[in-house]
């Protein structure tokens, strides 16, 4: 095989998804039994090239056997020509070097093993929470440079028991995104506060500086604020809840639901864990608690609608009759 029918077979195949092996003899200007032959020895050589026969048949290049020319030299080129001589009969025709040489360049290089895909093209954030509105109030930029100034701000926030905001000093420690809403930490009085941007109605910058207690971090403070949101059992509602709607309600509720088990020896009622789902009197319910921080909390449980019945604490269902009975009033 001369280098010009060699390269000419390479760029047929690398620039052809397939081609079978007539088409190919007529664009090199060979017959079919030597283009037989030029594969053969293109096989042997390490190019990956698959031939099949029959009426779907053809030839192709596997991945992995481009050719780069501009690395050979003219006599590396021709030395490629030399077709069916072995290693010994190379040396002996004083062309071991450059043969070799040639032979590496062209040879089939080992496909590396896939590297993993960065996390990036495979990992996405939303901390939106589910079916929540768009967040409203003071825009995180707005606030973020009197933050970084590392002064006391007066505040006008609105608590949820508050009719009208009120001012207030704070020591802030920065801001806090979490589950798709905006949160200013920041110490009053020298106690841990978390204000929500969307209650969040004025503020203004001191000339003093903060003044933070000693070791607390921006990290450590909301870490702290925000597992005591978590775990803060000031009001446990009761209820049941028909089953089906148990695997949204662990959803919504996270881990402020707990599904009620049946009572060990000493009267206690045991958790259940996991799935499991434990029938009331048979029906299709399984009785539950949600702890809430405070009553106005049993707002959230009205989105369950009739699949739930609040049983105690007695407060708690007058409040869902209350509201139940705003509700039916407003679309009356």
């Amino acid at each position: 095989m001369t280098p010009d029918r060699f390269f000419a077979l390479l760029l047929a195949l690398q620039t052809r998804e397939a081609i079978t092996t007539g088409d190919l003899a007529g664009q090199v200007g060979v017959s079919v039994r030597t283009v037989l032959r030029d594969l053969r020895w293109l096989q042997e050589t390490g190019f990956p090239v698959l031939v099949e026969r029959g009426r779907w048949g053809g030839v192709r290049l596997l991945p992995g056997g481009a050719l780069d020319t501009s690395r050979l030299t003219p006599a590396e080129r021709d030395h490629l020509a030399l077709d069916g001589l072995d290693d010994d009969q190379r040396r002996q025709l004083g062309a071991g070097p450059d043969s070799r040489r040639a032979r590496e360049k062209v040879a089939v290089r080992r496909q590396p093993a896939a590297s993993p895909l960065p996390l990036s093209a495979v990992v996405t954030t939303d901390n939106r929470p589910w079916f929540g509105p768009d967040t409203r109030g003071t825009d995180p930029s707005a606030i973020v440079g009197d933050v970084r100034r590392g002064v006391r701000l007066r505040i006008r926030y609105r608590r949820s028991e508050d009719v009208e905001p009120a001012w207030r000093v704070v020591d802030p420690y920065g801001l806090l995104a979490k589950a798709g809403r905006w949160y200013l930490v920041a110490d009053c009085a020298s106690v841990p506060r978390l204000y929500s941007l969307e209650r969040l109605a004025d503020w203004r910058p001191t000339r003093v500086p903060r003044r933070l207690r000693p070791g607390a971090t921006l990290t450590e403070v909301a870490a702290q604020l925000t597992s005591s949101w978590e775990t803060i059992e000031a009001l446990q509602v009761h209820a049941v809840l028909e089953a089906r709607l148990l695997d949204r309600a662990r959803r919504i509720l996270g881990s402020r639901l707990t599904v009620r088990g049946p009572r060990s020896e000493g009267g206690d009622e045991v958790p259940v864990v996991g799935r499991d789902v434990v029938p009331v009197e048979g029906r299709d319910e399984v009785p539950v608690t949600v702890a809430c921080r405070e009553l106005e909390d049993v707002r959230q449980l009205l989105q369950f609608a009739d699949g739930l019945t609040v049983t105690d604490p007695p407060e708690a269902r007058d409040r869902m009759r209350e509201l139940a009975t705003r509700t039916l009033h407003r679309y009356a």
